[in-house]
């Protein structure tokens, strides 16, 4: 039984790590893009305001901060878990 709770803490502990690389990902590149894209804006009014090049960036970049986010702050590991219990007991696996 004492190994079973080491390994359940060991595992709850890793978990902890990879979330916390995962939020330190994101937010870095959040403060990139914060710092990034207002001096891509200047540099384009700046240089040529007639057609405004910056939305690119903007739209790209962020549709992939948004995807990222996504994966930080919206888990769908629960089934994932269900599945691997769901393979773990069945005895034909």
């Amino acid at each position: 039984m004492e190994i079973v709770e080491k390994l359940s803490e060991e595992e709850r502990y890793a978990r902890a790590v990879l979330r916390v690389k995962e939020l330190k990902a994101f937010y870095g590149h959040l403060t990139a893009y914060c710092i990034v894209i207002p001096i891509l804006i200047y540099i384009n009014l700046k240089t040529s305001a007639e057609f405004h090049w910056f939305w690119f960036p903007i739209l790209g970049w962020g549709f992939g901060l948004l995807i990222l986010g996504l994966q930080v702050f919206i888990k769908t590991t629960k089934w994932e878990e269900r599945k691997i219990q769901e393979y773990m007991n069945d005895e034909n696996f």
